[in-house]
């Protein structure tokens, strides 16, 4: 039987899909210069690349677990994809964020969502998610808990939350992995609707 580092990225793949969360270790280590330095290059900032990089993998892994993969034998390309897509989001939301436009009164307006005014019934809705959401994270063990509350309430990047509770960047990944996991568990045990 080959050792786990010997295996195909397809073969990893398969054994991760069927359960072998230790697949994913070797999958990360295997590509993640590859990957890092393709975001590092496009966004020209490590923190923000060590984010996307991150959130690629992130995005990765749900879409293995939810049987979303299917570039059999092409995984680097599928990674590179995803990570590509995740960088043009950044930069999207950058220039949405600048967008502003005049009318003939040269009065300013801001196409940007971040200007704009939610209406009640939104506004309402959001502070609803939130609060289902803060609820719902309370449920999760203490180690996928901690890891939630550093990167989403306190803005902290997976470097910084490996740093700060003494675990590899890929143990705070996989924790953030099975708390979305789990976090969507009882979304749908509740029968729970998480949209504005």
């Amino acid at each position: 039987m080959k050792r786990i580092q010997q295996l195909s990225d397809d073969e990893l793949v398969q054994q991760f899909i069927a359960g072998d969360d230790e697949c994913v270790d070797v999958l990360i280590s295997r590509h993640k210069k590859r990957v890092y330095t393709y975001i590092l290059m496009n966004v020209k900032q490590p923190h923000l690349a060590e984010d996307i990089f991150q959130d690629t993998f992130c995005k990765a892994l749900l879409s293995l677990r939810n049987g979303q993969y299917t570039e059999n034998g092409r995984f680097v390309s599928w990674i590179l994809r995803i990570a590509h897509n995740l960088v043009i989001d950044h930069f999207r939301r950058q220039k949405n964020m600048a967008t502003v436009s005049t009318d003939e009164k040269e009065y300013p307006f801001f196409n940007s969502a971040k200007y704009s005014d939610p209406s009640i019934e939104e506004q309402i809705s959001y502070e609803q998610i939130l609060k289902d959401v803060a609820s719902l994270v309370h449920h999760l063990p203490d180690v996928q808990k901690e890891v939630v509350m550093m990167r989403h309430y306190q803005g902290m990047s997976f470097k910084e939350i490996a740093e700060e509770t003494n675990v590899s960047i890929n143990t705070a990944l996989g924790r953030m992995r099975y708390a979305i996991i789990n976090l969507r568990k009882l979304v749908e045990e509740r029968q729970m609707s998480l949209t504005v």
